[in-house]
């Protein structure tokens, strides 16, 4: 079983910066996709930032420039580093892995909330 650990959420002023750390722990299992996703207020949820084993990247149009995504695949842990946040960057962030099997986890989530 699969289990994620998420930190780092808060609230920040516009133009600041976060960094949210995701840990996934389980027995045996190596991961494929890391990253993350998030789902602000009356939306869906959407892609913010993912990596593959190899270290590519894909991250949603809106955060390209300011949004990193990594990974520690010995330690099985995905980050996200946030600059240059906005109030349209506040959501509920959660971590998402897929396992080299192919079974898809979801954190339970972390609050960020951009503002002044």
């Amino acid at each position: 079983q699969v289990q994620l650990v998420e930190s780092g959420g808060g609230l920040v002023q516009p133009g600041g910066s976060l960094s949210l750390s995701c840990a996934a722990s389980g027995s045996f299992v190596r991961f494929n996709a890391m990253g993350w996703y998030r789902q602000a207020p009356g939306k869906q949820r959407e892609l913010a930032g993912i990596i593959s084993t190899s270290g590519s990247t894909a991250y949603a149009d809106s955060v390209k420039g300011r949004f990193t995504v990594s990974r520690d695949n010995a330690k099985n842990t995905v980050s996200l580093q946030m600059n240059g946040l906005k109030p349209e960057d506040t959501a509920v962030y959660y971590c998402y892995v897929v396992s080299t099997r192919g079974y898809e986890y979801w954190g339970q989530g972390t609050q960020v909330t951009v503002s002044s």
